[in-house]
């Protein structure tokens, strides 16, 4: 008690400052490493923190000293395993976007990149372009990003549709699409080993596949062999998916109806779709 007694307010808010400090430090280093495969590592440590912490408790001699060795040559491991993040943490506190707050994509953004998005898949369906569209969410696929090109630019129809043409040099694997810009292109993507994709599926609707098993991203892929839209999520693909019906799920997934008026917007969008199907 006479601790709690002496501590003057003072040293209170600083202590208060302090916690918030290493919790918001903390946070964003989980949201760093969150998507990628330095996460299953994470979880590793854990395991062999807990084994430890159990060996210690339970007074595990031989299981205490295994773990003290491990944990003695750990940290070199560490640094070496989690080099990728490390670095990318350390460019994004020099660009100052380590302690940046992040802000979701207004509701005009949305609808314009949907828009975009539509009239390159229209415009490529009809000409059988292939084409692989993957949309990030809240999972991050940074580790995808940085196995392509490094564009973000501002998400246009004529740059995706230029992207994907035949014979150009960015025109194989696929496109990430984070918030309201083009990320990368020719990026490469894991291939879903699922035994019950259709043997008609090529590499492009595998990747696709593949990429949306191990995360929530939407991905949104062009046939160049027949010029049907599929649409894959949560490692299930949809194929020969409608514009109209393509148009109310990506508005599903990527803006969540949460107030009437994105109801009414995506109401809009759904009548639009359907118009253009007619037409």
């Amino acid at each position: 008690m006479n601790y709690f007694n002496d501590i003057s307010w003072q040293n209170g808010i600083k202590d208060l400052i302090d916690i918030a400090a290493v919790s918001y430090i903390i946070y964003k280093l989980i949201l760093l490493v969150r998507g990628t495969r330095a996460i299953q590592l994470l979880k590793g440590i854990l395991v062999l923190v807990a084994t430890w912490a159990l060996s210690t408790w339970l007074n595990l001699g031989t299981l205490k000293w295994l773990m003290n060795q491990m944990f003695t040559f750990g940290v070199l491991s560490v640094l070496i395993i989690f080099q990728p993040e490390l670095r990318r943490a350390l460019e994004q506190l020099g660009r100052g976007k380590f302690f940046g707050r992040s802000t979701g994509l207004e509701r005009d953004q949305i609808n314009e990149r949907i828009k975009e998005i539509i009239k390159a898949v229209n415009y490529m369906s009809k000409r059988k372009i292939g084409a692989l569209i993957v949309f990030e969410r809240t999972t991050g696929v940074n580790e995808f990003i940085e196995s392509g090109i490094g564009m973000e630019s501002r998400i246009s129809a004529e740059l995706l549709i230029n992207i994907f043409t035949p014979n150009t040099p960015l025109h194989d694997g696929a496109v990430i699409v984070r918030a309201n810009q083009i990320m990368a292109a020719a990026c490469y993507l894991p291939l879903s080993e699922n035994p019950f994709i259709s043997k008609e599926l090529g590499t492009r609707h595998r990747a696709a596949i593949g990429v949306s098993e191990g995360c929530d991203a939407i991905s949104v892929v062009v046939s160049e062999e027949t010029g049907q839209v599929s649409l894959c999520l949560n490692g299930m693909i949809v194929r020969d998916i409608k514009e109209e019906s393509l148009i109310s799920k990506l508005f599903e997934e990527l803006m969540p109806a949460n107030s009437q008026g994105e109801k009414a917007k995506t109401s809009f969008w759904r009548r639009k779709g359907a118009d253009g199907n007619n037409g």
